[in-house]
């Protein structure tokens, strides 16, 4: 506790890569939640000790494969009801995870815990630059309440500028 300020988290956690489940890497993280505001995103400061894999080869093959359709990217019940993600898609779940990543940051308090539960529907949005556009809406399950909160948002990727959220 600090004191008119709020409360602070000292976290020791291993992440894992999404890419190459055998791979971990260790990592501690200072998390402050300020009193009495539901509107500011947590503080949060985290190290990394060690590297994960690159995605950069990955990265350029779906930016190349997404850019060279003839007809946007429309897409729906990422996972299905099996849980199952079919591989071309994988990318798009990937990016819907980090963008839920930053909505859940944006949007949380000590008392909630969010989950990605399912991309709804993602619609890429052809643009003149050269970011991918991809509209979603995921389904975030936010497991105290057990309430699944459809949630829209607007995602720009580029692999050299990496993901930004909008909405």
């Amino acid at each position: 506790d600090i004191d008119d300020v709020g409360h602070k988290y000292y976290l020791e956690l291993e992440l894992e890569d999404v890419l190459d489940k055998d791979r971990t890497v260790n990592c501690t993280a200072e998390v402050l939640y300020h009193l009495g505001s539901k509107s500011t995103a947590p503080d949060v400061q985290v190290t990394v000790q060690g590297e994960l894999r690159s995605t950069e080869e990955a990265d350029k093959e779906f930016y190349t494969r997404i850019r060279s359709l003839e007809k946007e990217l429309v897409a729906e019940n990422i996972p299905d009801s099996h849980g199952n993600v079919p591989p071309e898609l994988e990318p798009i779940h990937l990016l819907a995870w980090a963008a839920s990543g930053y909505v859940i940051w944006q949007n949380s308090t000590e008392n909630t815990k969010f989950h990605l539960a399912q991309v709804k529907h993602v619609k890429q949005v052809k643009r003149s630059d050269e970011d991918l556009q991809f509209d979603y809406v995921l389904l975030l399950h936010e497991m105290v309440s057990q309430e699944v909160i459809p949630w829209e948002l607007t995602l720009l990727w580029h692999p050299q500028r990496g993901a930004r959220v909008s909405r």
